[in-house]
């Protein structure tokens, strides 16, 4: 009785000792993982940015959705600073808050000019109504 207690005690160390040699591993790796990203520059993020405002002004984003646009500039050229200074992790925020700002005022600019082509429809079936009333009186 006692030879099976030892065995599982000794079983039971080994298992918890190697568990903690696992986790120290995936803590270190992780923490070279991120001390490694913290290093480089977003430059894919701040191309993505930058390839969303150029479409969101394409899209009428400045005349339709100015707000949006200008807080997606904004962050932008604050991202190109920030990269310039070598502050990569605000540099990828603010290229992400600018990406998506910009993806906001293109939407948005893509809906206005979508219902404005609602209105022309809808006012040219009228005008269309009001011509055939004429001609049949």
């Amino acid at each position: 009785m006692e030879l099976t207690t030892m065995k599982t005690r000794t079983a039971h160390t080994s298992f918890s000792h190697l568990r903690g040699l696992k986790l120290a591993a995936l803590a270190l790796g992780s923490s070279l993982v991120l001390a490694g990203c913290a290093g480089n520059p977003p430059s894919e993020q701040y191309a993505l940015a930058q390839s969303a405002v150029n479409s969101a002004v394409t899209a009428g984003g400045t005349e339709f959705a100015a707000v949006q646009m200008k807080s997606a500039q904004d962050k932008f050229k604050q991202a190109e600073i920030a990269m310039h200074d070598k502050k990569y992790d605000e540099a990828r925020t603010l290229a992400e808050q600018a990406e998506w700002d910009a993806r906001v005022a293109e939407r948005t600019a893509q809906a206005a000019k979508a219902q404005k082509a609602v209105q022309d429809a809808r006012q040219g079936v009228q005008d269309l109504r009001e011509e055939g009333m004429r001609s049949v009186q």
